[in-house]
């Protein structure tokens, strides 16, 4: 996967006269900042399934990892459709990012080895996996990794100027 440029568009609707869109760089680097993310994957019934994860960016696309028999993760493999979502709480600042796209999961042990050092190197070696069968491992636990590559995000920009951002990716 790499960066895929986004079509750009701002909502007047629901943005500050004279408002500007935010820039895809500003969004990704919120993304690559975040210490925190929120997946919402959808149950078989129909109902929203909320969890926070540590997520990383990387090469255009965000990748989390969750064990095996985890709601979500029977959530994804039922339904692939998810969003990911990232913020502060603030209302005067910051800019909240939100991503949708579908999860695909990550078995090629390259891609894997490159995403635990991206786990490391972020949270400075609080989250070390080691790369086995296809998936992470670590002090007895088994995680899926799982790609998210864009294909719409909206980004709320708060403070002197409140925006809605919305970015389309058309991937090859």
């Amino acid at each position: 996967m790499t960066d895929v440029k986004p079509e750009t568009s701002l909502d007047a609707r629901f943005s500050d006269s004279g408002a500007s869109a935010t820039a895809w760089a500003d969004a990704k680097a919120a993304l690559e900042a975040a210490q925190l993310a929120w997946v919402v994957s959808v149950r078989t019934d129909g109902r929203p399934h909320v969890t926070p994860l540590v997520a990383v960016w990387l090469d255009g696309a965000l990748y989390f990892c969750t064990g095996p028999g985890e709601q979500k993760t029977k959530n994804l493999e039922r339904n692939p459709r998810c969003t990911l979502m990232t913020g502060c709480n603030a209302w005067d600042e910051g800019l909240d990012v939100v991503v949708e796209g579908s999860a695909v999961r990550v078995t090629d042990e390259v891609l894997l080895q490159r995403l635990a050092d991206e786990w490391a190197k972020k949270w400075e070696g609080q989250w070390r996996f080691e790369v086995q069968d296809g998936m992470f491992a670590g002090e007895g636990n088994e995680a899926y990794v799982f790609e998210v590559a864009p294909v719409t995000a909206f980004g709320y920009g708060k403070g002197k100027s409140f925006s809605q951002t919305r970015w389309r990716f058309r991937h090859e």
